[in-house]
Protein backbone atom coordinates (compact mmCIF):
# COMPACT_ATOMS: atom_id res chain seq x y z
CA UNK A 1 0.00 0.00 0.00
CA UNK A 2 1.21 3.49 -0.79
CA UNK A 3 0.44 6.51 1.36
CA UNK A 4 -0.17 9.71 -0.59
CA UNK A 5 -1.43 13.05 0.69
CA UNK A 6 -3.79 14.92 -1.60
CA UNK A 7 -4.38 18.64 -1.24
CA UNK A 8 -7.82 19.14 -2.65
CA UNK A 9 -9.15 22.54 -3.62
CA UNK A 10 -12.88 22.68 -3.15
CA UNK A 11 -14.97 23.23 -6.25
CA UNK A 12 -15.64 26.92 -6.09
CA UNK A 13 -18.06 29.24 -7.79
CA UNK A 14 -18.09 33.02 -7.87
CA UNK A 15 -20.44 33.28 -4.87
CA UNK A 16 -18.06 31.20 -2.75
CA UNK A 17 -15.11 33.31 -3.84
CA UNK A 18 -16.92 36.53 -2.88
CA UNK A 19 -17.85 35.11 0.52
CA UNK A 20 -14.30 33.86 1.15
CA UNK A 21 -15.49 30.24 1.48
CA UNK A 22 -12.75 28.71 -0.66
CA UNK A 23 -10.80 26.11 1.29
CA UNK A 24 -8.26 23.37 0.71
CA UNK A 25 -8.79 19.99 2.37
CA UNK A 26 -6.00 17.48 2.90
CA UNK A 27 -6.52 13.75 3.38
CA UNK A 28 -4.34 10.67 3.29
CA UNK A 29 -5.31 8.19 0.60
CA UNK A 30 -4.16 4.57 0.47
CA UNK A 31 -3.61 3.11 -3.00
CA UNK A 32 -3.58 -0.68 -3.26
CA UNK A 33 -3.00 -2.71 -6.43
CA UNK A 34 -6.13 -4.73 -7.24
CA UNK A 35 -6.91 -7.87 -9.24
CA UNK A 36 -7.86 -5.83 -12.34
CA UNK A 37 -4.27 -4.49 -12.75
CA UNK A 38 -5.49 -1.13 -11.43
CA UNK A 39 -5.63 0.51 -8.01
CA UNK A 40 -8.27 0.75 -5.31
CA UNK A 41 -8.14 3.87 -3.15
CA UNK A 42 -9.41 4.24 0.41
CA UNK A 43 -9.48 7.42 2.49
CA UNK A 44 -9.71 6.44 6.18
CA UNK A 45 -10.88 9.89 7.32
CA UNK A 46 -13.92 9.68 5.01
CA UNK A 47 -15.84 6.51 5.94
CA UNK A 48 -17.19 4.55 3.00
CA UNK A 49 -15.22 6.45 0.37
CA UNK A 50 -13.61 4.06 -2.13
CA UNK A 51 -12.39 4.85 -5.64
CA UNK A 52 -10.68 2.83 -8.36
CA UNK A 53 -8.51 3.62 -11.36
CA UNK A 54 -6.83 1.75 -14.20
CA UNK A 55 -3.39 3.05 -13.12
CA UNK A 56 -1.98 5.26 -10.34
CA UNK A 57 -2.67 8.52 -12.17
CA UNK A 58 -6.25 7.51 -12.99
CA UNK A 59 -6.79 6.29 -9.42
CA UNK A 60 -5.50 9.60 -8.05
CA UNK A 61 -7.86 11.52 -10.36
CA UNK A 62 -10.83 9.32 -9.40
CA UNK A 63 -10.01 9.65 -5.68
CA UNK A 64 -9.74 13.44 -5.95
CA UNK A 65 -13.12 13.61 -7.67
CA UNK A 66 -14.70 11.21 -5.13
CA UNK A 67 -13.39 13.30 -2.22
CA UNK A 68 -14.76 16.50 -3.75
CA UNK A 69 -18.18 14.85 -4.20
CA UNK A 70 -18.07 13.48 -0.64
CA UNK A 71 -17.30 16.92 0.80
CA UNK A 72 -19.92 18.56 -1.41
CA UNK A 73 -22.52 16.08 -0.13
CA UNK A 74 -21.60 16.80 3.48
CA UNK A 75 -21.87 20.55 2.91
CA UNK A 76 -25.20 20.20 1.13
CA UNK A 77 -26.52 18.19 4.09
CA UNK A 78 -25.01 20.80 6.45
CA UNK A 79 -22.82 18.17 8.12
CA UNK A 80 -19.32 18.79 9.41
CA UNK A 81 -16.31 18.05 7.21
CA UNK A 82 -14.02 15.47 8.85
CA UNK A 83 -10.57 16.63 9.86
CA UNK A 84 -7.94 13.96 9.44
CA UNK A 85 -6.24 12.74 12.56
CA UNK A 86 -2.61 11.70 12.53
CA UNK A 87 -2.09 8.46 10.62
CA UNK A 88 0.66 5.85 10.66
CA UNK A 89 1.40 2.98 8.35
CA UNK A 90 3.22 0.05 9.87
CA UNK A 91 4.14 -3.32 8.43
CA UNK A 92 3.50 -6.07 10.98
CA UNK A 93 5.02 -9.55 10.87
CA UNK A 94 3.03 -12.33 12.48
CA UNK A 95 4.05 -15.94 12.98
CA UNK A 96 0.99 -18.16 12.69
Amino acid sequence: MTKICLRLPRNTNSADMKNGKSRTYEYTAFFEANENDGYTVAVPALPGLVAEGKDLEDARHMATDAIRCYIHGLKKAKLSIPVEKETAQLKLSVVA
